[in-house]
């Protein structure tokens, strides 16, 4: 049986015909995504309109008009008056706030942060102040962010409170302004804010990421948190704000409350969902090899079975109207890019909206299978596999598929990178090394120290066990991922070059102390836990000598394999000389290397021209050096 028909890189990365809709306060509208001139915009149209035919967008008002860069972050205001999106320039991450009128989608959006090399650096939409935003901007100093009130109709800007030097994130209730912070030993504090004089609330330790999610509760009295305070998983707590002290609200007996995935990442919706218009706490997401939705509720509660029934996906993005009888859901798939339905709880309608990628049909694509691993040292891995559909699943080209990160994981989703992959015939495998989130603090503080050391091992005994399964030719496994995925690959090449047959780096990082030394203002405080901890201090001699000799730049004589490095030329976490280094050292003795360098993207690529040619590149990197199919001339 051959492998399904050639599914090209254009229809795999290619602009979506709409994704990512959005019911508006009053349930009439729905604002999505949709492709204009190449980019993709936001849209409005009313729920009840046609939407049975897929890209007839003839009934509906767009209302932003980006030639430059995709909308990809973008949500209603909290009376439905206004849209509101994010935007940076060219992947330069210093996000602006703009607002789009709906009803007036003629005029031009207006860009309510428009100061140059500030960055919006959260945003926050009180219920009980519907025309206003509360939005921290790092504008007075490029490494502390201030609290300010935007006026959304008028876009003016009143100072709250300035930062006086360890507030990480601001966050106001109904009542009460508060402040998390971080000490220099790490631990984070939670205060009340009153006339710029801190008061302790709670004290949190040993955390990776800071205390997430949190969410302020509707009376103001409390906070949801993911605490994992005297437990090894993540659970649902609510805080206290009189007393400091924490209730368990939610949990499950094996998975962490589902954690933070990269912003760059939208198929992944927050942990909590509450309602959009009063804050009020719906449900709770863990995610093992599926999402498991936990209903915290009454009223979700009779409405989560209902939405089940509409697909066999998990559950992604969530959006209702102020009564909580009108709903917009959508849902992912292994082997389906997903589906966008509307559901009305109170007559039991439910219609389908759409496909993002209906040209796509799910038997042309191949199953994910979860797959657990044990490591050398015991560590049970879990793992994804996924084998090309319609040929024997026996000495596969394969291909090692390195999340990034490396504080996030793999899940069981449509990823079209995966799917390209299999259907040029490679088998894929995505390890969940240590150091990877969701499966408890030991799992991911596994990992101190050990970049290039037992994470690698982690991958390397996940490919020796698909070859032992069958699965896998021994000499025809590449490795690629991006941002710790690029290094994890570079580490491959370098310090076990007899392993792979060909290395692609995606804005990986080569020099482990440029990396911490690099990092942004804004970012400094916050990576203490992670960078400081996981990698090294660059300021130590004795450590910065160990985080070299696991850098791949020291061990670039070694390698063998071809290699394809891609890199946007405005990456602000993993600077472009982290690939050109490589680049040049390889050159200067004649290896083979490819190299994309692309001018007007960041760490993620995010137009679909961008991400056309860097997969219409990788398939052609992957065709010559393990002998998979490719829809372009090799």
């Amino acid at each position: 049986m051959p492998l399904p028909k050639l599914i090209t890189v254009e229809e795999f990365f290619g602009p979506p015909t709409r994704s990512r809709a959005l019911l508006s306060p009053d349930g009439t509208k729905v604002a999505y995504l949709a492709p204009w001139r190449e980019r993709l915009n936001v849209f409005v149209r009313d729920v009840d309109s046609d939407w049975s035919t897929p890209g007839d967008d003839h009934g509906a008002r767009r209302i932003t008009s980006d030639t430059r860069r995709n909308v990809d972050t973008f949500f209603w205001s909290a009376d439905g008056r206004y849209l509101l999106f994010q935007q940076d320039t060219d992947g330069d991450e210093n996000w602006h706030l703009h607002r789009a009128d709906p009803e007036r989608p003629d005029e031009p959006t207006a860009d309510l942060t428009p100061f140059e090399g500030v960055r919006l650096l959260g945003t926050q939409l009180p219920p009980d102040r519907p025309g206003t935003a509360f939005v921290q901007l790092n504008r007075r100093r490029p490494e502390l962010a201030d609290l300010y009130e935007l006026d959304l109709a008028t876009g003016g800007l009143t100072l709250v409170a300035e930062n006086p030097g360890d507030v990480l994130i601001w966050l106001r209730t109904v009542d009460r302004l508060l402040v998390f912070t971080m000490e220099e030993n790490g631990d984070h504090v939670l205060s009340e804010w009153a006339d710029g004089d801190p008061t302790p609330i709670a004290r949190f330790t040993d955390l990776l990421l800071g205390v997430s999610p949190i969410a302020p509760t509707p009376d103001g009295s409390g906070l949801w948190i993911g605490s994992a305070r005297g437990s090894d998983r993540t659970r649902l707590a609510r805080l206290d704000l009189a007393t400091g002290e924490e209730t368990g609200v939610d949990s499950h007996p094996v998975f962490d409350l589902d954690t933070p995935r990269p912003e760059a990442d939208p198929r992944f919706p927050s942990s909590l969902i509450l309602h959009p218009g009063t804050g009020e706490l719906l449900g709770a997401r863990y995610l093992g090899e599926r999402q498991d939705v936990h209903a915290l509720d009454p009223h979700f509660a009779e409405v989560l079975p209902r939405l089940a029934e509409l697909s066999d996906g998990d559950l992604g993005h969530v959006s209702c109207d102020a009564g909580a009888q009108r709903w917009v859901v959508d849902f992912t798939h292994d082997r389906d890019p997903g589906v966008t339905w509307f559901y009305d709880h109170a007559t039991g309608q439910a219609r389908r909206l759409f496909r993002p990628y209906p040209h796509l049909d799910p038997a042309d694509l191949a199953p994910v299978t979860p797959v657990t691993v044990t490591a050398r040292d015991g560590l049970r891995l879990p793992c994804h596999l996924t084998l090309p559909v319609g040929v024997e699943p026996s000495g596969l080209p394969t291909v090692l598929l390195v999340h990034g990160g490396p504080w996030y994981r793999d899940s069981w989703c449509y990823d079209p990178e995966v799917q390209l992959l299999a259907n040029r015939g490679y088998a894929v495998l995505q390890v969940n090394f240590r150091g990877s989130t969701g499966y408890g603090g030991a799992f991911t503080r596994a990992a101190i120290g050990e970049f290039a050391g037992r994470m690698h091992d982690d991958l390397i005994d996940a490919v020796d066990w698909a070859i032992a399964q069958g699965y896998s030719d021994p000499a025809r496994v590449a490795i690629y991922g991006c941002s710790y995925g690029g290094y994890a690959a570079l580490v491959g090449a370098a310090f076990t070059p007899d392993r792979f047959a060909a290395a692609a780096s995606y804005t990986g990082m080569s020099d482990l102390a440029d990396l911490v030394r690099s990092v942004i203002p804004a970012a400094r405080r916050s990576v203490r836990n992670s960078y400081g901890r996981y990698i090294g201090d660059a300021d130590d001699p004795r450590q910065e000598a160990d985080m070299l000799s696991r850098s791949p730049v020291s061990r670039v004589d070694d390698i063998t394999a071809p290699v394809l490095l891609i890199h946007g030329a405005n990456d602000v976490r993993v600077a472009r000389r982290h690939s050109d280094r490589i680049a040049d050292a390889l050159r200067s003795r004649g290896a083979e290397v490819e190299y994309l360098l692309n001018e007007t993207e960041g760490h993620w690529f995010v137009n679909p021209d961008s991400n056309i040619e860097l997969y219409g590149t990788l398939e052609r990197f992957l065709a010559r050096h393990l002998g998979g199919r490719s829809s372009t001339t090799v």
